[in-house]
C-alpha cells in the first residue's frame, strides 16, 4: 500500500509527492517544521507542536494558510488515511514557489506538507546501554543571528555537527555555544544529573524549547526530583553522574560515554531508568485522538 502524504491541500501517494524546484524551503532552507508523535490512536503534545510551528512561522513572517484548527484536522487525517495509530508525523510549511532570488514577496503561496510514517532513532540495544557521543567542534549559530526558538528548515549547522559524529563512530554529538557552554544536541536536548540534580541548558544558551525536554522538567518535579535549567560546561557533563538526550524522534535516549569517557558508572543510571518509564506510560495514556 502506498504512502499518502499530504502536499498543498491534495492527498497524493508518496511517488507523486513533489515540489517545485522552485520552492524557497528547498532552495533556501526558507520555512518551518515539527516532528510530532502518535502512540496507540492518539497524538502526543498535538497542541504544543502546533503553537510552536505557528510561532516559528511568525518569527519569520511566513502565513501559514491553514488556522490552527484546520491543520489539525489535516494531521489526523493524514494519519487516518494511512491507518496509522502509531507514527512520526512530519508537518512541513515552505515559503512556497518564488524566482531565484531571496525575496519572500516571490512567494505569494505557502505551501504545507504532512508525512505520517514510522521513525527508530536508535535500536533497543543502545537504549538499555546508552549511546556513545562526541563534542563537536562545530558551534550553535548564536541566538541574536538565529532565535533557537525557531524550528526552521535550515539545519546545516547541525548536520555539520552530525557529519563529526559520523566521523567518529558516534551515535550523536553535542553542541556548545559561542562561549562554551553545552547548548543541544543536533537533534535533541541535553540533560544531566549532578548530584540528585537534572540540569538542563536554559534557552538563552542557544537550545530549542523542546517539546520532549518540557514533559520531562514537568515528569521529574512530580517524582521530587530537584531540577534546574542553567549553563553547565564541558567539564561538568564529564563528571555527571547521569546523562540523557530529548527529542520527539528519540524520546529519552541514556548516554554513557562521551568523548569515549565513561558517564558515571557507564550504565543507564536511576533517574534517567526512571524517567524513561514514566514517559512510555505517559505517551499511552495522553493525546489527542485520532479515530
Amino acid at each position: 500500500m502506498s504512502l499518502w502524504i499530504y502536499v498543498d491541500g491534495k492527498y497524493v501517494s508518496k511517488e507523486e509527492a513533489k515540489i517545485s524546484v522552485f520552492n524557497h524551503g528547498f532552495l533556501y532552507g526558507d520555512g518551518v517544521f515539527e516532528g510530532i508523535r502518535a502512540y496507540g490512536g492518539k497524538v502526543f503534545k498535538l497542541e504544543e507542536h502546533l503553537k510552536r510551528l505557528y510561532n516559528s512561522a511568525k518569527s519569520i513572517s511566513l502565513e501559514i494558510p491553514l488556522s490552527r484548527e484546520d491543520l489539525r484536522e489535516k494531521v489526523l487525517e493524514t494519519l487516518r488515511k494511512n491507518k496509522l495509530k502509531d507514527a512520526y508525523i512530519r508537518l512541513v510549511v515552505s515559503r512556497g514557489e518564488g524566482d531565484l532570488g531571496l525575496d519572500p514577496r516571490k512567494c505569494p503561496h505557502p505551501q504545507v506538507i504532512i508525512i505520517a510514517h514510522h521513525i527508530m532513532m536508535y535500536s533497543e540495544e543502545l537504549y538499555e546501554k546508552g549511546l556513545e557521543v562526541i563534542i563537536s567542534s562545530t558551534r550553535k549559530n548564536i541566538p541574536a543571528a538565529l532565535d533557537p526558538r525557531i524550528k526552521s528548515l535550515n539545519y546545516l549547522n547541525n548536520i555539520l555537527a552530525k557529519i563529526e559524529a559520523n566521523i567518529q563512530g558516534a551515535s550523536e554529538a553535542i553542541m556548545l555555544n559561542k562561549d562554551g557552554y553545552i547548548a543541544e544536541c543536533t537533534g535533541d536536548n541535553i540533560f544531566i544529573v549532578k548530584e540528585g540534580t537534572l540540569i538542563t541548558p536554559p534557552i538563552w544558551v542557544g537550545a530549542l524549547e523542546g517539546i520532549t525536554r518540557n514533559v520531562i522538567l514537568k515528569l521529574a518535579a512530580k517524582e521530587g526530583i530537584p531540577t534546574k535549567e542553567e549553563p553547565f560546561t564541558i567539564s561538568s557533563l564529564y563528571n555527571s553522574e547521569e546523562c540523557f538526550l530529548t527529542g520527539t524522534a528519540a524520546e529519552i535516549a541514556p548516554v554513557t560515554r562521551i568523548d569515549k569517557k565513561i558517564i558515571g558508572e557507564g550504565k543507564v543510571g536511576k533517574i534517567t531508568r526512571k524517567l524513561i518509564k514514566n514517559f512510555r506510560q505517559l505517551t499511552q495514556i495522553e493525546g489527542t485522538p485520532i479515530y
